[in-house]
């Protein structure tokens, strides 16, 4: 069975006239356009697939079944999409809710369901995968398709030795975005973005899986390996997707504070401000964008921020890239899984309890939130350009860097913290982004509380007196974003 490993190119027949060309800051790469929401090609790719197999209901299960179900069926497809549950799953009567039932066979056993698919998708818990992968794997028929929609086994896999069955095809679909996003997204007829792979097999398994990623109502597709899935993803997670957003706004609240900021205003001017305008004007603007909106006062002190804080927390991203690629980060889940290390509550600390007091009077407000803070939106940006650089100087293609950096975080996540706060955001994602959250958020809070905030009060001097925002202003990740941003989902996401 050959091997399709082409990071910048899609080739298709049945997809031809989705496939773009695009230039993203001096390179070249091929996407997928769905945004049209046209699932006729699907036909051609699925035609003959009788069973297409959901294993799991988590934070992707559910989403993917159900619009894998409205796809198959807006495109007369008589191919069945079915729920494989483990016998007494708790799980059973959330999927009988939105109609997968034992009476028609869609909602069934993990057995059953591998075992008489042409195409199963394991979205099941990473811990989980990578104790029972290789036995799942085992139920499959010789030649069928075997879809992730997230590297963690791969890199598992990848970083103990283990191989792979030779008979059957491993692909991916990894949306850039939480599962109720991808749901609640395709039901407002837009759709979130997903990166796209084959490890192992053919231009058939290709074929399906651009017809997977078509089927969950992705407006645009961009192609990775599982390889650098992996490292980036659960990199993100734990940079500033989640961990290092959290760590951010609890140390600038507990800044504010200090700085007699009453604890009302110190979450306004923090969470709201990041979560509301500097998020949405990232998401439309761009980085260079957001600073060119403030006035000449503010950016004085977006520069202060930026320089004080680009430093560090490129260090510190650069010692959590190393975790992650090195498989440290990998086993730290599958350990906590074994030995069932609790999670701690996210959202107990002060700052999230005037949040949800705050939330529930903006909410019956029609005033404007508030304005952009400029120390956060430095030092958030700096968090970002630092985990661009490391994605980067890895080796990451710029579609992959800037959705896992930027778009990712301003079009999918913020939405969750800024509706319910840290822990919806935060515990709406995988157990393996959960955990990796809980882990470095406070490591964040540390490295900026205690090395960055004193340089911006001035009572602790720079580690060098170079002008990173020079460096800033002239990055190709404006370019890269420009592009990017406009292949965002066309809706912002309605969180309820």
């Amino acid at each position: 069975m050959t091997m399709v490993e082409a990071p910048n190119t899609f080739e298709s027949e049945a997809f031809n006239d989705l496939l773009r060309t695009v230039q993203i800051a001096g390179t070249t790469e091929t996407v997928m356009y769905g945004g049209d929401r046209n699932f006729e090609p699907l036909g051609e790719v699925f035609g003959d697939v009788a069973q297409l197999a959901v294993i799991g209901w988590s934070s992707q299960g559910p989403a993917q079944a159900q619009n894998l179900r409205d796809s198959f069926r807006s495109a007369g497809l008589d191919t069945k999409v079915v729920v494989g549950l483990r016998n007494g799953s708790a799980s059973r009567a959330k999927a009988e809710a939105v109609g997968f039932s034992l009476a028609d066979g869609s909602l069934t056993t993990v057995e059953d369901a591998i075992s008489h698919s042409r195409m199963s998708l394991l979205l099941v818990a990473d811990a989980a995968l990578v104790s029972e992968g290789h036995a799942l794997m085992d139920l499959a028929p010789s030649g069928a398709d075997i879809g992730l929609s997230h590297g963690f086994w791969v890199g598992h896999n990848q970083v103990t030795g283990r191989g792979v069955r030779e008979d059957i095809n491993l692909t991916g679909v990894c949306p850039k975005g939480m599962g109720p996003s991808v749901r609640k997204l395709y039901e407002q007829l837009s759709g979130i973005n997903v990166s796209v792979a084959v490890e192992q097999g053919g231009q058939d398994a290709l074929d399906r899986t651009l017809g997977w990623a078509l089927g969950l109502g992705a407006p645009y597709s961009f192609q990775t390996t599982l390889r650098n899935e992996w490292r980036s993803d659960v990199f993100g997670e734990r940079a500033m997707l989640l961990g290092g957003v959290h760590g951010l706004v609890e140390a600038l609240y507990g800044w504010k504070r200090q700085h007699n900021v009453d604890p009302e205003g110190a979450y306004l001017q923090v969470v709201e401000s990041l979560v509301g305008p500097i998020s949405q004007t990232i998401s439309h603007e761009g980085l260079r964008g957001l600073f060119d909106r403030l006035d000449e006062g503010e950016k004085e002190q977006f520069i202060v921020a930026y320089n004080a804080a680009y430093p560090q927390l490129k260090n510190l991203t650069e010692k959590l890239y190393h975790d992650v690629s090195s498989g440290r980060e990998l086993e730290e889940v599958v350990s906590d899984n074994e030995f069932n290390v609790r999670m701690t509550q996210v959202d107990g600390t002060d700052m999230w309890r005037v949040g949800e007091l705050v939330r529930k009077s903006l909410s019956s407000s029609s005033e404007a939130r508030v304005n952009i803070d400029p120390t956060v939106a430095g030092i958030y940006i700096a968090g970002m350009m630092a985990q661009v650089d490391v994605l980067r100087a890895n080796g990451h293609y710029w579609s992959e860097v800037v959705n896992e950096s930027i778009i990712e975080a301003v079009d999918s996540l913020n939405p969750y913290m800024r509706a319910r706060g840290i822990a919806y955001m935060v515990d709406n994602c995988s157990i393996t982004a959960r955990r990796g959250s809980r882990k470095w958020a406070p490591i964040y809070q540390a490295w900026i509380s205690q090395g960055i905030l004193p340089v911006i009060d001035g009572v602790q001097s720079r580690l060098d007196h170079r002008d990173y925002f020079a460096d800033f202003l002239n990055h190709d990740v404006h370019g890269a974003l420009d592009t990017l941003k406009d292949m965002r989902p066309k809706i912002d996401i309605a969180v309820s």
